[in-house]
């Protein structure tokens, strides 16, 4: 169970920097920022707000149950660079031109590449131990 490693410590860091956001910006939700709204906020705390939006869709819906970190770090750094060459525009735009430019999926593109990773057939909807169980019946 990798991934309770990676929520909790995800949760405690949302939560700080709740706390944090609450005092240095506008009241303002995170889905309706700017790149300037994006760039007000304090540098150590960026990278928590492209972890929220890699997580989660416009709406404020969860978008997948993997979380891509490395991708995400390395997205960062291309999105302070674009919301810096254009302030008034979206920062939620700006985080998907710069995350689709890396060749990254998120949502379901990210889940399917997930599942090819691990034996899936996206045409089945079956995974690598389903198959593996077809076999062992035919046996």
């Amino acid at each position: 169970m990798k991934s309770k490693q990676y929520i909790l410590p995800l949760v405690i860091a949302s939560l700080a920097a709740s706390a944090a956001l609450a005092d240095s910006h506008p009241k303002k939700p995170a889905k309706d920022w700017t790149c300037a709204d994006f760039l007000a906020i304090d540098d150590e705390i960026k990278p928590k707000a492209v972890y929220w939006a890699a997580a989660y869709s416009k709406r404020g819906k969860e978008e997948g149950d993997m979380l891509d970190i490395e991708g995400t770090e390395k997205v960062t750094p291309m999105i302070i660079t674009a919301c810096t060459n254009a302030p008034k525009e979206s920062f939620w735009a700006k985080f998907k031109d710069e995350w689709h430019k890396m060749g990254r999926h998120h949502g379901k593109d990210k889940a399917k590449q997930m599942m090819n990773m691990q034996g899936g057939d996206n045409k089945s909807g079956t995974n690598g131990n389903s198959n593996m169980q077809k076999q062992k019946q035919k046996q």
